[in-house]
């Protein structure tokens, strides 16, 4: 989970709060010692962490809060209103171009992600119905071209590139092949350099220039703490940028630069990197982090991912399979990659309010276990599929011997398939007046 170190800390001080019933202006002033230090150890801007420490004490300390019946909820609430209005307060969508194509230029220093992150923002895109194009503007990095191309082919997606021709001209040539081909995004993905330099400054200039891109979107590596918003600062002062990607933001250490980003640059962060898969992208809402990070949960992205991995038909006809008692493990294995393809179960478990690593109690969940689960289904003949009953012993052996698991696995997955037809068995009956509740146990946790 993105801040989980920094939740925890946070989450910790004003525990201290909500368990006093009434608060004076000592009890806040130490809470918000130790909010400082997390936010500090988290590599947020000190003068970022000045301000929004005053502005929490000055609304903590009065005369609302202190007459409250409950004061500790109360300073969370401030405390999550302005978190979120340090991030930026609502989303900042991209902006998009009046009459197509919308043209986003990505730079970055090298190493940031730009490439990667160039093809998750078309998949991004792509799942939002446009057609987009990516253009190969990278023409020094080593098998630069060749990485976007793989890239561009894992989410379906063309590459124009020119080989080793001026950038310049290459980014012109690119515009008027997705005129012609009816592209409606093209998503530049420029050079970078492991440090700022005129040369490429100079670069980026000419093909901002050459274009006139809707946006310009900073590629920086969140890991590297406070350097990433020096970066941003450099790069917004040279060349002009509309927003920012944070990578790498599903690590834990010096996460920070989400939180300071906005206050320092005046430039909205747009989208995170969430992992390393080109799924894993998500907008950026200001709102939705800073309940996470106070352990208040992220309903919203949960019910976003799931209408995005989930096919509302297959939904509707699963409910019938498992209401008329005609649910297999074919249909086992279906609900299992759709639960798989919305993500880290981790993570989704993290957005559950109140469900932070402190309340789990360091629960964790076998991400390997899904996996496991389709092997072992994968592995049986499909008359096995639909009739798991005639699955004997030495059936079981020669499943667990081609799933690569052992017997016991095999053994666990039958008896819960058994486990959730007899519970949907129950629910009927319940649902015609018979029966009593049943208990579901998820093989997967």
């Amino acid at each position: 989970m993105a801040f989980e170190s920094l939740a925890d800390k946070l989450q910790s001080a004003l525990k201290k709060l909500t368990g006093k019933g009434r608060l004076n202006e000592k009890d806040v002033k130490e809470a918000m010692r130790e909010v400082r230090l997390a936010l500090l150890e988290a590599d947020v801007n000190f003068m970022v962490v000045r301000d929004l420490i005053k502005k929490i004490t000055q609304r903590a300390v009065g005369s609302e809060i202190m007459e409250s019946l409950t004061p500790g909820q109360q300073v969370i609430k401030i405390v999550n209103e302005e978190l979120t209005a340090l991030m930026g307060g609502t989303q900042s969508k991209v902006v998009m171009a009046s009459k197509p194509p919308t043209i986003l230029m990505l730079v970055g220093l090298q190493g940031s992600g730009k490439t990667t992150h160039a093809g998750k923002l078309a998949n991004y895109f792509r799942k939002q119905g446009k057609n987009p194009l990516l253009v190969a503007c990278d023409i020094y990095r080593p098998a630069a071209i060749k990485q976007l191309q793989v890239v561009g082919d894992k989410v379906d997606t063309p590459v124009f590139e020119l080989g080793q021709e001026d950038p310049v001209h290459i980014v012109r040539k690119a515009l008027e092949y997705a005129k012609e081909n009816q592209h409606d995004m093209v998503l530049v993905d420029t050079a970078g350099r492991l440090h700022i330099n005129e040369e490429l400054m100079n670069e980026l200039i000419s093909i901002k220039s050459a274009v006139q891109p809707h946006e310009i979107l900073l590629v920086v590596d969140a890991m590297t703490g406070q350097d990433a918003v020096n970066v941003a600062q450099a790069f917004n002062e040279q060349l002009g940028i509309d927003g920012l990607i944070l990578t790498k933001l599903d690590g834990d250490t010096r996460g920070g630069a989400a939180l300071s980003a906005r206050a320092v640059t005046g430039k909205p962060v747009k989208f995170v990197g969430m992992g390393e898969k080109l799924d894993d992208l998500e907008v950026f809402h200001p709102d939705r982090m800073a309940s996470r990070i106070l352990g208040m949960g992220d309903v919203l992205t949960i019910i976003e991912k799931a209408q995005a991995s989930i096919d509302l038909k297959k939904a509707e006809e699963m409910e019938r399979k498992l209401r008329t008692q005609t649910f297999t493990l074919d249909d086992y294995l279906d609900q299992l990659e759709q639960i798989k393809s919305m993500g880290s179960m981790q993570d989704i478990l993290a957005m559950i309010p109140g469900m932070n690593s402190s309340k789990l109690g360091g629960l964790k969940i076998d991400e390997k276990q899904i996996p496991r689960t389709q092997a072992i289904i994968q592995s049986m003949t499909p008359r096995e599929r639909l009739n798991p009953s005639i699955i004997n012993a030495s059936r079981r052996k020669r499943i667990a011997a081609g799933s690569g698991t052992r017997i016991q696995d095999v053994n666990q997955l039958l008896k819960s398939y058994e486990e959730l037809k007899r519970m949907m068995k129950q629910m009927t009956d319940m649902s015609k007046g018979k029966g009593r509740r049943g208990r579901m146990k998820f093989p997967f946790m």
